[in-house]
């Protein structure tokens, strides 16, 4: 797992799954740090949106969104060639979004999930979704969770958000990799109970 500072911001490439007002704002963010960042969207005119006029106004309208963030309705390009993978999609369609994925992840590709809630019917929480379905271990996957508000995080308010992994080095990678004077992003080990 690579330390931030050996990083090359404008080569570590970067997928959000999700682009409601949450992954939108998450993959805002990491494109205003200068990361590469593409953003899979569900919705085609959210697509169209973020990719011509700079701004998701179905999920967040009158935000601004930065010129190196790209949108796609493709899911498995969103997640190739990634060295990281977002994932900002409810809980109900997670195992059906990811399924599409399904042996097609890089082995260099991290995950964090931003996704909240337990799956109906396998009492899974959503890192466990993850793993069953990617194929993923604890060393690749982490968790981000917070109280924070979109529209907030947007607006550059102050925030201060958990980021959870077994892996401490994925967990210091996140850190680094999300923070920014003011969305400050703390450690933790234990991701059962900072994000289901």
């Amino acid at each position: 797992m690579p330390r931030y500072r050996d990083i090359d911001t404008a080569r570590f490439r970067i997928g959000v799954i999700g682009g409601g007002s949450w992954g939108t704002v998450l993959a805002d963010l990491l494109a205003a740090k200068g990361f590469a960042v593409q953003v899979w969207a569900f919705e085609r005119e959210v697509v169209e949106q973020i990719n011509h006029h700079r701004e998701n106004r179905l999920f967040l309208p009158g935000i601004a969104l930065s010129p190196r963030l790209r949108a796609s309705h493709d899911l498995a390009e969103t997640a190739a060639g990634k060295d990281l993978l977002v994932v900002v999609v409810p809980s109900h369609v997670m195992r059906a979004t990811l399924t599409v994925l399904t042996g097609g992840l890089e082995a260099r590709t991290a995950v964090v999930s931003a996704s909240k809630g337990i799956e109906n019917k396998t009492h899974l929480t959503m890192t466990g979704v993850l793993k069953d379905v990617l194929g993923v271990g604890d060393d690749r996957v982490a968790v981000l969770s917070g109280p924070s508000f979109a529209t907030e995080v947007a607006r550059k308010f102050p925030t201060v958000v958990t980021v959870a992994s077994r892996h401490p080095a994925l967990a210091e990678l996140a850190q680094q990799v999300f923070a920014t004077p003011s969305f400050r992003v703390v450690t933790f080990s234990v991701t059962v109970g900072v994000l289901l």
